[in-house]
């Protein structure tokens, strides 16, 4: 099992990565709060980043939980569009606490290393009805990452703004295959 991570902050081309991940033959795991999102708004909940962040999360972290543990299954190399430390970067971001639980369920949890991060990129950011944040607000976030992942011992590889085709290469070779 080598389960990988692909953060970054919105907008920086994670999504776009891992469907070409999955159309070159490797298991790739949908980020949890684009669908969460959509959820929550249907049900007219308040349960969504920019109303609740705090209890968002502990959804959000449910589901990743639970990701994780299918995902666990496969043999060979798995992608996520994002991983339970993106929680506690979120949350450092917008000054809120991190409960104990976000914490457990982070150590209960390793990545394979390294760790891919897409960096901001203007060129490919684009606002829509779940991405809310704003290019300054993605850069922020994107560095909030970058220090959460490497604080949990996390050797972080930025992906290069490239096309698509060289960054599924690039991952390719850095994960061996």
């Amino acid at each position: 099992m080598a389960l990988y991570v692909i953060s970054g902050g919105p907008g920086a081309g994670k999504t776009t990565l891992l469907a070409a991940l999955r159309r070159a033959g490797f298991v790739g795991v949908a980020e949890v709060s684009r669908a969460l999102i959509q959820e929550q708004v249907a049900l007219g909940s308040g349960l969504v980043p920019w109303l609740d962040l705090g209890g968002f999360a502990e959804l959000a972290q449910a589901r990743m939980v639970a990701q994780y543990v299918a995902a666990s299954q496969h043999a060979g190399p798995v992608f996520f569009d994002r991983g339970l430390p993106d929680l506690l970067a979120y949350l450092e971001v917008a000054s809120q606490p991190v409960p104990a639980s976000t914490h457990a369920a982070v150590a209960a949890h390793p990545y394979q290393s390294p760790v891919f991060l897409a960096p901001p990129w203007p060129d490919i950011y684009v606002n829509d009805a779940e991405r809310w944040q704003t290019f300054a607000e993605a850069q922020a976030l994107y560095q909030a990452l970058r220090r959460t992942y490497q604080a949990l011992g996390y050797p972080v590889l930025d992906l290069p703004k490239a096309s698509v085709a060289e960054r599924v290469a690039f991952v390719q070779t850095v994960v061996g295959t």
